[in-house]
């Protein structure tokens, strides 16, 4: 798992993959051609583990980091991503672009976006469908968005923009959402659907927040996966939540990253690659991270998901 070579612009090999390619099954290739992400399980990086994994170098697909811990020009935090960087693969996460803000996108935010990307070849850069900034403000939360036609204009404007900058597709996170928007004409699903259909964009499934927007809102779980674009996964997050309760005393779920995965979630982690193969799967434990054998624990249990599913996966490809 060495680190992907760099290959020239024009090589016939960083065409990038025709749109209608399935991406559940066919790799996001991201900018300046890094070597996709393996249909393998990974872990966010944490700053505690790095130690550890150095010394141990588990058998771990991928490692993800959020691209805005990154941006400094150098230091220990890059010296030692850099050693991880010769081992392992990288997903690279953003969560402060502001995809969904009706404000341009901060073109020094994106520069230094592009820079790391550059610098570390990751094998794919996803970001959220959310925002985060308002005028000259910045709001350190991922906040939902009104699904509108003004809204789908400005966030396939965005998606655009971010795919010219870094030189490829990228993918788009689903949401946790806690409140909805009577304004909203057009369905999550559709949204995102529509928002790839324009762009070329692929999709980041989070599985957990779709248990976490199910529970809070009321509808079925399964019903939004199968209304899913899921020909457009490149990668699937999955992460634990908390248990509260709303002012009426009803179940509310948080997104919270700060303990296991919970066995609903991975109920429909298993009927999702049964039906679109393995795929790059992260576990999210980004708040209280345990010590790291707990950690990877959650990462093996992905690996065997994703091995017991590929009987039903084949079973499913040949009926169809």
């Amino acid at each position: 798992m060495g680190r992907a070579r760099r290959e020239d612009d024009n090589d016939p090999q960083c065409e990038p993959p025709p749109p209608e390619e399935n991406m559940a099954v066919s790799p996001h290739r991201s900018p300046r051609c890094a070597a996709p992400l393996p249909a393998r399980s990974g872990v966010g990086l944490r700053v505690e583990h790095i130690d550890e994994i150095l010394a141990g170098r588990p058998d771990l697909g991928f490692f993800e980091i959020h691209a805005e811990n990154y941006m400094g020009e150098g230091g220990p935090p890059h010296r030692r991503l850099e050693a991880i960087r010769a081992v392992y693969p990288l997903s690279l996460h953003g969560v402060g672009l502001s995809i969904g803000s009706p404000r341009p996108l901060d073109k020094d935010h994106l520069k230094r976006l592009a820079a790391l990307a550059e610098r570390y070849e990751p094998g794919l850069f996803s970001e959220h469908l959310a925002w985060s900034s308002h005028n000259e403000g910045f709001l350190n939360d991922l906040l939902p968005l009104p699904y509108t036609q003004e809204t789908l204009a400005a966030v396939c404007a965005h998606v655009e923009e971010t795919q010219e900058a870094l030189g490829g597709r990228m993918l788009l996170e689903n949401p946790s959402t806690y409140v909805l928007f009577e304004e909203s004409t057009i369905g999550e699903t559709d949204f995102l659907a529509e928002i790839a259909r324009r762009t070329g964009c692929g999709l980041l499934l989070d599985i957990n927040n779709v248990f976490v927007s199910a529970t809070n809102h009321g509808f079925d779980p399964l019903a939004y996966l199968d209304a899913f674009p899921l020909q457009h996964v490149g990668e699937i997050h999955l992460a634990g939540y908390a248990d509260a309760q709303d002012d009426a005393g009803r179940p509310l779920l948080i997104d919270a990253h700060d303990s296991p995965v919970r066995d609903p979630v991975w109920a429909l982690y298993a009927q999702t690659i049964a039906r679109i193969g393995a795929t790059p799967t992260l576990i999210e434990w980004d708040n209280d991270p345990p010590a790291w054998p707990v950690l990877f624990a959650e990462a093996r249990r992905a690996e065997r998901a994703m091995a017991e599913a590929a009987p039903r996966d084949r079973e499913l490809r040949r009926a169809v």
